[in-house]
């Protein structure tokens, strides 16, 4: 992999070549203009991400301690629902609610599809993906 070094940003060449050839021509949004917005971003979400992927880890620690704590015992659903429970990898369902998000086009929030899953670095699969979508 090559990478380019933007706005104190390390971004992948073919990203990058993507996001300033294929997906900002047309759109009136200048490449330094975004790449500059983007960084700002990234560096303002990234604490926070950090911290969620430290939680992350930490909660996968603990389950995989408990597995090998329980490796002889006979699985017990209940058992282990509270302890996913006890560490927050389960929370109580919340109380109802509805989505309202408006202006979405009907083949999004009303027309059954396909929903593939494929690399995102295969374009001809992301390209067949959305094809069996949409046609």
């Amino acid at each position: 992999m090559k990478f380019i070094t933007t706005n104190f940003l390390k971004v992948d060449k073919t990203l990058f070549d993507f996001i300033n050839n294929e997906v900002l021509p047309g759109t009136d949004i200048n490449q330094d203009n975004f790449w500059n917005k983007f960084s700002k971003e990234v560096h303002e979400i990234s604490p926070v991400n950090k911290k969620l992927i430290e939680k992350r880890e930490n909660i996968q620690k603990q389950i995989d301690e408990w597995h090998l704590a329980n490796l002889k015992d006979k699985f017990d659903k209940n058992k282990y629902t509270q302890f996913l429970k006890s560490i927050s990898y389960l929370i109580d369902e919340g109380s109802e609610f509805k989505i309202t998000t408006t202006n979405v086009d009907d083949e999004i929030a009303k027309i059954a599809g396909p929903q593939l899953v494929v690399p995102v670095d295969n374009a001809r699969y992301a390209l067949n993906a959305a094809n069996a979508r949409w046609g």
